[in-house]
């Protein structure tokens, strides 16, 4: 089967010199990384290698085929905006529960069905993050799936758990999930909230997506692991939610009369300590989900 995203990848591939691209990822790249570099030391020993060959199956352009670098593919396909990507796949990678009034079901549009026939690939763009991890796993647990689903599935997913799990993915102030609040902090280059969760402050965890992880690894424990694979990502929405809540937007400094907010040392240190705990989260999550569908039986 050939797939719209086969099609669209390629004709990327010839316009990349000449596109300009925008970015806007949860985490951004070194965050999904981590994410799944995290993940891959929970995989089971099978479980590894058959991601690894799925990967290795994979002939689209925009990423290398390593489990790392494939975390950042769903960014990179929306920006590319080829075959109307970024209209079909930009609701995808959030879900926007309101500080203000939450109802999940309100914020997954009363979570549309796939049509019948169609993959989750091809499902409605009026849908939200949770909907599609569910969806995107019972895929890669089916052995009926086509077998570039299954690639396109998997890709999905080791980016869209690294997303429900960034709190503003996960939580709005009618403010486009703190895009259009301007912050500034002591050392960092002014921005938007959202761009500070996305990237500021996983870089203050280190120097490069490898070295993150592997400090996180080393922190979580046993006990951590089994009762972060409770629930689901309905649960996992509603546990960064809280975050985004309390800390996100609970503790942020009344703005200056220009109405941007001055991030206090503390609030980099708390919001540095909440993203070390999400992504871990996170790996551990997708590990979960990896393992569950891809285990032999």
């Amino acid at each position: 089967m050939r797939t719209a995203f086969n099609l669209a990848v390629l004709a990327f591939g010839a316009m990349l010199n000449c596109a300009h691209v925008d970015s806007a990822s949860a985490w951004g790249d070194e965050g999904h990384q981590v994410v799944a570099l995290v993940a891959q030391s929970f995989l089971e020993p099978d479980v590894r290698k058959r991601v690894n060959a799925l990967l290795a199956a994979d002939t689209d352009p925009l990423t290398a085929h390593d489990i790392a670098s494939a975390a950042t593919w769903a960014d990179k396909y929306r920006d590319a905006n080829v075959d109307n990507s970024r209209e079909r796949t930009r609701q995808w990678h959030f879900v926007d529960i309101e500080i203000t009034g939450p109802n999940l079901d309100q914020a997954c549009f009363n979570h549309p069905a796939v049509p019948n026939g169609k993959p989750a690939s091809d499902g409605p763009k009026d849908d939200c993050v949770v909907d599609k991890i569910q969806q995107f796993a019972a895929e890669l647990t089916d052995p009926a799936t086509d077998a570039e689903e299954r690639v396109v599935a998997l890709k999905f997913l080791l980016h869209f758990v690294g997303d429900v799990h960034q709190p503003l993915h996960s939580s709005d102030d009618h403010d486009r999930g703190g895009n259009d609040k301007r912050v500034s902090a002591s050392g960092l280059s002014a921005g938007n909230l959202h761009h500070f969760w996305d990237t500021e402050f996983v870089d203050q965890l280190g120097p490069d997506a490898r070295t993150i992880a592997s400090d996180l690894i080393g922190h979580i424990t046993s006990a951590q692991q089994t009762q972060w694979q409770s629930g689901g990502p309905s649960d996992w929405a509603k546990e960064a939610f809280a975050i985004s809540k309390a800390d996100t937007y609970g503790e942020l400094p009344p703005p200056n009369q220009r109405g941007s907010f001055r991030l206090s040392d503390d609030y980099v240190a708390m919001a540095t300590n909440d993203a070390a705990l999400q992504l871990s989260k996170a790996g551990v999550r997708l590990a979960m989900i990896l393992n569950q569908a891809l285990r032999r039986p």
